[in-house]
């Protein structure tokens, strides 16, 4: 691989997963359009979410990242944005608490709306279309002209990004994330779940240690207690868009994907050669790689090499997708690869997407106690080789949805039609979100002693 890098340079390269346009000329518009926009996020931004992420590379701290399996036009509104948030803060609340390690805290949201595809068609009743690829390329409705790849959409996805990404703004920063506010958190059909039964428990705890700091005088109205930092992220698949909000930062000189701070490469599009990959390489923001059955441990060292080629922490996030059955014989050697030539990465776990199954029902789902194996498959690994289990990554949302299989709700096969609303695939709801959040917060806990 040539060290020359430009913007544009990806362009060279074999693009895997991009849309076919009828018309380049109204692509090549809007890419325009959007080079002129406001950036989404700030480079100093994502130069803090580096450093935080250095810190989960040392091991004093884990990192959260979790939202849409894609964002869609239909789902917006300001009320599912809030209920996202609101369960992003309780698990790292559940979690700080229980291993007293600071929770970096990622969405994948304003911005997560591209999705790779195993195929370019999909047949429905001996009808053959292109596939749905996300709302920021095309329609999820099963006509033809719905399946053509819009320009158009990547405005509107840039338009609601930037109303996704005021509204964290003023969560993260207006009084919504005060810690004083923490039982207001819980969502009313969690309530009186037992997850929500021991999300209460510990609010009770942080109220109680609150009014012991208030008494004491001491710092009750800091600004760490009163505000939160809350990074965005999502897959860099669709490169025009990437492209065209990158910056130069004024002050560094160094590029940055100002559509997120934080962007990763899927596990269909990481080859060395590709596009992704030299796209990625030249950005400064923190990167993520998944990292799937298929991965071989020499190869993800030179993705190491490529993307983080002057070794820093912080930079390289390496998102393990395995699948609950396949962690124990695949995960060792890729850790073991990358400790043997001291590369220093952020492992995190993606239990989801090698999770996925057809109900009898004709459901995508996800059971729930498969998701819960992978993570504690993925910590015992991780145990076993000496080394730091730094993060979870997991398609989730606030919404009381069935899509998802088990929990202590105990959603069915048969109930995954009454709330089944992800316009791709299955999300963990609120409630087995936070079981998620115990299971690991007992984890950290055991392990900090």
């Amino acid at each position: 691989m040539s060290n020359s890098w430009d913007i544009k340079s990806w362009r060279h390269k074999p693009a895997l997963q991009q849309p076919e346009y009828p018309d380049q000329n109204a692509l090549a518009g809007v890419e325009s359009v959007l080079g002129q926009m406001p950036p989404l996020v700030f480079a100093g931004e994502a130069r803090q979410l580096r450093a935080d992420l250095a810190e989960v590379a040392k091991g004093k701290a884990f990192l959260l990242q979790g939202g849409d399996c894609a964002e869609s036009f239909a789902e917006f509104s300001a009320n599912n944005i809030r209920d996202t948030f609101k369960v992003m803060l309780q698990m790292a609340a559940v979690m700080t608490y229980a291993a007293k390690c600071p929770v970096v805290k990622v969405g994948r949201m304003a911005g997560q709306f591209a999705k790779p595809r195993s195929a370019g068609t999909e047949i429905i009743d001996g009808v053959e279309l292109p596939s749905y690829r996300g709302d920021i390329i095309n329609g999820i409705e099963f006509e033809t002209g719905a399946r053509v790849p819009d320009p158009e959409r990547l405005v509107r996805v840039y338009n609601q990004s930037a109303a996704t990404m005021n509204l964290l703004r003023a969560f993260a920063q207006g009084g919504f994330a005060d810690l004083h506010q923490v039982h207001k958190w819980n969502l009313d059909f969690i309530q009186s779940s037992p997850a929500g039964e021991r999300y209460h428990a510990i609010a009770n705890r942080i109220d109680d240690a609150l009014q012991f700091m208030e008494a004491c005088g001491i710092g009750a109205s800091a600004s760490q207690l009163r505000e939160t930092s809350f990074y965005t992220s999502h897959e860099a698949l669709l490169l025009p868009y990437e492209e065209a909000l990158t910056r130069q930062d004024s002050l560094t000189g160094g590029w940055y994907d100002c559509s997120a701070h934080m962007l990763w490469i899927g596990d269909r599009t990481r080859q060395l050669d590709g596009a992704h990959v030299e796209f990625l390489r030249g950005v400064n923001n923190p990167i993520g790689v998944k990292a799937g059955p298929s991965m071989d441990p020499e190869d993800l060292v030179r993705l190491c090499d490529v993307l983080n080629p002057k070794n820093e922490e912080g930079r390289l996030n390496v998102i393990v997708r395995m699948g609950a059955d396949k962690v124990a014989d695949g995960m060792p050697k890729l850790i073991q690869a990358v400790e043997r030539e001291g590369k220093k990465v952020v492992w995190s776990s993606d239990p989801m997407h090698g999770n996925t199954v057809k109900a009898s029902t004709g459901y995508k789902t996800r059971k729930v106690d498969d998701v819960l194996r992978e993570v504690q498959q993925f910590f015992e690994v991780h145990k076993s080789e000496g080394t730091y289990a730094g993060g979870v990554h997991f398609e989730m949302t606030g919404q009381n949805v069935t899509e998802c299989v088990g929990g202590a709700f105990q959603v069915t096969e048969a109930d995954l039609a009454d709330r089944y609303h992800t316009h791709c695939d299955p999300r963990l709801n609120a409630d087995q979100s936070l079981e998620l959040a115990f299971m690991i917060s007992e984890t950290l806990r055991k392990a900090a002693q």
